[in-house]
């Protein structure tokens, strides 16, 4: 996904917050430990604490992975996920 991709699902979100507010939440969640992910790169390399890289890189990876797998639900008919199209490829 690129920034423009999470911009856009972030406006569907908020024009739909009414109808999913668990669902804006959780998006909301994802991107705030996206956000924390680039922001605790410095102090992980100032500190040299090492052992943390990993889990900023998974934070960093998170929104891809959440909309891959939201995706793949809504695929399997198990999830509707009806952001997918402001989402992009």
């Amino acid at each position: 996904m690129t920034l423009d991709h999470y911009a856009q699902v972030k406006h569907w979100m908020l024009l739909h917050a009414a109808q999913h507010p668990v669902e804006l939440a959780i998006w909301n969640l994802v991107m705030t430990c996206w956000v924390l992910s680039w922001m605790g790169l410095a102090p992980i390399v100032l500190t040299q604490a090492w052992r943390l890289l990993p889990v900023s890189l998974a934070a960093w990876l998170l929104p891809s992975a959440y909309a891959r797998g939201r995706a793949r639900l809504h695929r399997r008919g198990r999830l509707r996920c009806d952001w997918l199209a402001a989402a992009g490829p």
